[in-house]
């Protein structure tokens, strides 16, 4: 079931983070039900859940792949940290580039948007 939760996390959210971006970036992901511990012999210690993926026609914003993967690592890779501090393992200019993209430094990755990482992805393309 956490695992479930971080797959279908949105912004803001305390599950909220790479496995959510990437997830919810190439496809529709839903909860589906929870699957009590009673239906499995032996009974798990934990609650399962049902998750849906329907795969989009085209990913949510574009991006590249390879970059998102390496963007989100970083942003995420820190958790506490603001972004300009977080991504400049990617570029010292971190802080430069997430202005251009019209990104407050000193945001967290979990209150970016799929679309503020694909912005981002886009524009740190070349440093990685």
């Amino acid at each position: 079931k956490e695992v479930a939760q971080r797959i279908c996390a949105q912004p803001g959210e305390d599950n909220y983070g790479r496995l959510a971006v990437l997830s919810n970036w190439l496809a529709e992901t839903k909860i589906e039900f929870d699957v009590p511990a009673d239906v499995f012999v032996p009974p798990p210690k934990v609650t399962s859940a049902i998750v849906s993926l329907i795969p989009r026609e085209h990913p949510l914003a574009e991006a590249d792949l390879s970059t998102l993967e390496k963007v989100t690592a970083a942003a995420f890779g820190q958790r506490r940290k603001m972004l300009r501090a977080s991504l400049k393992q990617i570029t010292n200019e971190s802080e430069t580039i997430l202005i251009s993209c019209n990104i407050d430094p000193t945001r967290r990755a979990e209150t970016l948007t799929i679309e503020d990482f694909c912005t981002l992805a886009r524009a740190l393309k070349e440093y990685i």
